[in-house]
Order: C-alpha cells, then structure tokens, then sequence
C-alpha cells in the first residue's frame, strides 16, 4: 500500500470525526504539561510499519522512542517478536514487558559490562544481545560470560559514514569477526548497521547518498560472506532509509531488520529531513497559558524540561493555534510566544502541539496521559526513562 492511500485516508478520516483528533473532553482533569498518547494512532503506525518492511520479523523498532512497557506490548501483539534499547534500563523494561529478543545497540564498557551479563542471567526466557567494534571490550565480555558460565551474543558495529560508533568496513572488521568465532562464551549474532546521518526529503537525493554511503559496506560484506562460508544477518537503518534496506534485502536475499523507533510515534521533525512516509503523529504535548505579560506575549507552562530543546526553535508544531507569532523565551518551565498582533489567548486556555523530536520529550515525563476517544482514561508510565530499574 502506497504513501498516497494512506495520507489520503488521513485527510478522509480528519473530516469525518465531529471533533478534532486532538483535543481532550476531560482535559481540566489534566494536569500540564502533559504529555498524551493515542493508541489508536500507535496501532496505525505498527499496522504501516508491518506492511511497509513486508512482516513483522523484518522489524526490530527501537524502545528509545518511547520507553513504555504499554508500547512494547502492543508491538508483541502486533507480532513483533525483536527489539532495540539504548540502556540497559530500556532492555530490562523490554524484557520484563514480554519481548523475547532484544538487541542493546550500544558497546557495554566499564561496569556496564558486568550489568548487561546480569541482565542476561536475570532475563532467561529473553535473549539479549550488544554491540561490539572493540577488540579489548570483546576480550572483557568474553571473561565476564565465561565466569558467568553464559553465552553472550555479540552484533558487529559497522560505521559506513555516521563517524559516531562502529568499525568501518576493512580487513580489521574481518579480524574482528574472526576473534568473536574464536569465542567460546560470545557468538557473533550479526552485523549492525547504522546510518543515522543520511537524510533528505527528496528520494532519489537520499537513495543517491545511501548508495554511495553503503557501497564500500556491500563490497565488504561479500568478501566477508565469501571468508565464513554462510550468511550473515544485519540490523540496518533508521527511519529515513528503512525502505531501501528492505529492498536491498529482497534483491541480495539477505535477512536484514529494521530498527526504525520514531516511526511508532511520530513528530513534527521527521517529514522535515525524510522522503513521504506513511505515519501520523501519535503523542502530543498538552500546555496551558499561564501569563500574558502583554497584549501581544503568551507565556505557557512548556519548558524545557517538558519538551526536547536540543533542536532549533521552533519546538513544537501547533495543531490548535496558528496565528502569527515567534518564539522569544524558552526556559525550564516556560516558553514564551510573541504575536504580531494582539492575542485572544487567555490564561488558562488549552494548547495541543507535536513536538518537533518525540524521542527526549518522552523522556522528560514520568508517564503519559492514554486518551480513548478524545479522553484521557489511564496514565501509561515511561519506565524506562530511568538509567537503572533492578539491574
């Protein structure tokens, strides 16, 4: 199903609901800032990312975006099986939510090395997994699993241009596979890649920098494939470049899995650096006009430690609010709207917004507002916004 069908059915489905999607009949009973959920919109966005990848088991979505266990079961209820954390925290709230596979897309050092092998005793029924592009960090979780007495599966990190993690594709990657078949307490369970740094909104612009980016990669995994003998799997891409991995999946017959997260959620950022996609906005954040220190400025309750403030003002886009106006304060509890005329908003009034990056603005609440048919019904805790829960 095409990118059209469903931004037209969208549209259909907006003008046929008798209230906007957004708002919330039972919203003097939440407190702001808030921050909501629509399951009703998650499930549409696991529905899409389902049939888009061409399967469930093509799919290892990130938890990161979301860092609910509520989230976590409607993906297994969707039939996803894998998943990636950032934390050990995200992997333990994963885990303990029902997920059987989970992929800790970060190399354990220090400490961490210690927790993740507990992670693994703590959690038999899950099967975990963490990356690796260091020989001396190998060297470290083969001993800790050897003392454990447990087996370790390892995903070789790849860099193909991002710069941030990985080893890049050469004859020292080759080594680094040869040392992990040479463990005996960790197995190499694949290689991951990650190409976070390749975005545009035109497709062809970002089909011509994935190509040119992933080539010395491809090059590399034949030779290597040719070295073992037998094929190995990938977890491969980010949200803007998820499709073209499926499709090289198809066409070289290789079992690759997505680890796409934002596109559960969605934001107001993400059609602003990727090609059309299929999903619509799912959390929203809820503020409340707390000043009008003049005609024309707007003080709300959104600050920083409500929404993520890493990126460029603007931070939020507006869904009920569009007149004219800048931003000219954003600080811990507020943020500061100035108009080019006089404003209608009073204290008190009710703003909805989608933030511009969903992932560190789910982050910075201790749980979301659920809303069912334009109201709120239970709190759904982020859990895992936690660095430790028991491990």
């Amino acid at each position: 199903m095409n990118s059209k069908h469903w931004i037209d059915r969208i549209r259909t489905s907006s003008q046929t609901d008798p209230a906007p999607w957004y708002e919330v009949e039972n919203v003097d009973q939440v407190f702001s800032p808030a921050l909501l959920i629509h399951p009703d919109r998650v499930q549409a966005n696991l529905d899409r990312m389902i049939e888009i990848a061409g399967g469930a088991d093509r799919l290892r979505p990130h938890v990161k975006t979301h860092k609910m266990p509520a989230v976590v079961e409607m993906n297994i209820a969707a039939g996803i099986s894998r998943f990636k954390a950032a934390t050990i925290a995200e992997a333990e709230m994963t885990a303990a939510a029902g997920a059987k596979d989970v992929l800790l897309a970060v190399q354990p050092v220090g400490p961490n090395i210690q927790r993740f092998v507990r992670l693994v005793e703590s959690y038999p029924s899950c099967e975990f997994s963490c990356l690796v592009d260091d020989s001396s960090i190998l060297t470290q979780l083969e001993t800790e699993f050897r003392a454990a007495d447990v087996q370790g599966r390892v995903w070789l990190d790849l860099d193909v241009g991002m710069n941030r993690t990985g080893i890049a594709p050469s004859c020292a990657a080759t080594e680094l596979v040869r040392l992990i078949d040479a463990s005996k307490h960790v197995r190499l369970a694949g290689l991951h890649v990650y190409d976070g740094h390749l975005h545009d909104t035109d497709t062809e612009h970002l089909k011509q920098q994935f190509d040119e980016s992933t080539k010395p990669f491809w090059d590399w995994f034949g030779e290597l494939q040719r070295t073992l003998g037998h094929t190995v799997k990938l977890v491969a891409g980010g949200t803007p470049t998820s499709a073209f991995w499926q499709a090289e999946s198809r066409s070289r017959n290789v079992e690759i899995e997505t680890g796409a997260g934002t596109t559960v959620l969605w934001d107001a950022g993400q059609p602003t650096f990727s090609p059309v996609m299929p999903f619509e906005p799912a959390a929203l954040v809820m503020t409340r006009v707390i000043s009008r220190p003049t005609e024309f400025d707007v003080c709300l309750d959104l600050g920083h430690k409500a929404v993520a403030s890493e990126m460029p003002l603007p931070r939020v886009k507006w869904l009920n609010f569009d007149a004219d106006h800048e931003v000219v304060g954003h600080n811990e509890e507020h943020m500061v709207l100035r108009m080019t005329r006089p404003s209608p908003l009073r204290c008190g009034d009710v703003l909805y917004g989608i933030p511009v990056h969903i992932c560190p603005t789910v982050a910075l609440h201790q749980h979301a507002e659920c809303v069912k048919d334009h109201r709120v019904i239970e709190k759904w805790p982020v859990v895992a916004r936690n660095r430790m829960l028991t491990i």
